[in-house]
């Protein structure tokens, strides 16, 4: 038959095989499966689990049921599987073995390479999700992008860029005499300019905002007690930095910068090692997240020296370390939020992981640990359920071992395999 009900016909017929071959291809579920995977916020294994992966996000969990008939699997044989790890305190573009006015002998563009290597290390290790908590020249903000963009292979990063804080204070180039004018950009000395800082953070790129509450143990010429901002100007970074949909990270070491930012409304509390019983019953009260790096004084005090760290540093590392250690068992026994954060750079950062036998050692079970290192994580970075958990809908970032990490967390310290998005880390 002819005619235009037959051209019809044919237009539409045409129209629609078009659209069917245009349409994208559906997208591959591949599937991973080990001899048990740790569901972290249960605290109890899944035997036999068969992890569901599309678009790189988790699909299905489920235990003793086999991969669809040619479907893509992905064998971890007799690991054991849990979420790929967080490091909540990060420096990626620093090497401790350039410390001290070592570091001076490399060009400014140097340590953005240096960044992108530790980037890569620390995913190789099992950290697929970290906080860099402040950097030079927004080195690690041009990693993360070169990350997403697909260029290299690394964590998924959440970085702060410069660090605030007071002239002459922890966060600014201290250690140079004044005809070298060597001043951090990111200072600011009254609220309104720390507002200002972090406007301009978040418009280059800031996901988290980091401050200097107090003084620290690698500055030149303060002490870790000593407060560095007053209350209005903490205030105004926690109000600017919510207001703009970010959190707030604050170096502490000192008590009373400890108990001004916990009321000014910062949300996590980084060091805490002086930190006295009311500062520790604020957090509580507040709901504060402390990050207590308790495992980098061993690789200070015993490479520190060698490579450049100044006898002034040092002492203030062995004043504060076991202090820092035996107040980490009574925050957390009292009940404060705690999250695993090392400080990576002071030390190596692919030794990141040897952090969990201390704060085992320190009062935690392995499982309080690892949950410090994934699902509480997730959610004092604001991603609750998308990293720190294998579950519907989170990101399928992987690490698995051998052995038992609940009864030996040292396990963590040498990874088998790591997947981001469920594909494998080279």
């Amino acid at each position: 038959m002819t005619g235009p009900v037959s051209a019809l016909r044919r237009f539409a017929l045409a129209t629609a095989l078009t659209g069917v071959l245009a349409s994208p291809a559906a997208a591959e579920t591949v599937y991973v499966k080990a001899a048990r995977l740790l569901d972290v916020e249960s605290g109890k294994y899944v035997s036999d689990p068969l992890v569901a992966v599309t678009d790189g996000k988790v699909t299905a969990v489920e235990s003793g049921k086999p991969a669809p008939v040619g479907a893509r699997v992905i064998d971890l044989g007799e690991d054991t599987i849990l979420p790929g790890l967080i490091d909540m305190h990060v420096h990626l573009d620093g090497r401790p073995e350039y410390s001290g006015y070592n570091s001076l002998q490399f060009t400014d563009s140097f340590w953005a390479v240096i960044a992108a290597v530790n980037a890569k290390k620390m995913l190789e290790h099992g950290f697929t999700s970290l906080r860099n908590v402040g950097d030079q020249n927004y080195d690690v903000y041009g990693v993360k992008q070169a990350i997403e963009e697909g260029w290299m292979e690394g964590p998924r990063i959440t970085t702060a860029n410069y660090a605030l804080g007071a002239t002459g204070g922890h966060c600014d180039d201290t250690g140079f005499p004044p005809s070298m004018e060597k001043k951090s950009p990111a200072v600011a000395d009254s609220p309104d300019e720390f507002r200002q800082r972090v406007r301009e953070m978040k418009k280059y790129g800031a996901g988290v905002i980091k401050i200097c509450a107090t003084g620290g143990v690698f500055s030149h010429g303060d002490t870790p007690g000593q407060q560095q901002m007053t209350f209005d100007e903490l205030k105004a970074v926690a109000d600017e930095a919510h207001m703009a949909g970010l959190k707030v990270a604050a170096h502490a070491h000192g008590a009373e910068g400890i108990k001004a930012a916990i009321r000014a409304g910062i949300d996590t509390i980084e060091h805490a090692s002086l930190v006295d019983d009311e500062g520790i019953q604020l957090a509580k009260e507040h709901g504060t997240w402390f990050t207590m790096d308790i495992f980098n004084t061993e690789y200070t005090q015993s490479e520190g020296k060698k490579n450049g760290v100044l006898e002034e540093n040092l002492q203030k590392d062995r004043d504060i370390a076991q202090i820092q250690r035996d107040n980490f068992r009574k925050a957390f026994k009292a009940g404060v939020k705690m999250l695993f954060g090392t400080d990576a750079g002071v030390m190596p950062q692919e030794t990141s992981a040897g952090q969990f036998k201390y704060m085992v050692q320190y009062g935690m079970t392995p499982l309080d640990a690892i949950r410090a290192a994934t699902m509480n994580a997730g959610e004092a970075l604001g991603q609750k359920g998308e990293v720190g958990v294998l579950k519907p809908g989170a990101w399928a970032d992987i690490v698995a071992v051998k052995g038992d990490p609940l009864s030996d967390v040292t396990v963590l310290e040498h990874v088998d395999k790591v997947l981001k998005g469920g594909e494998p880390v080279d």
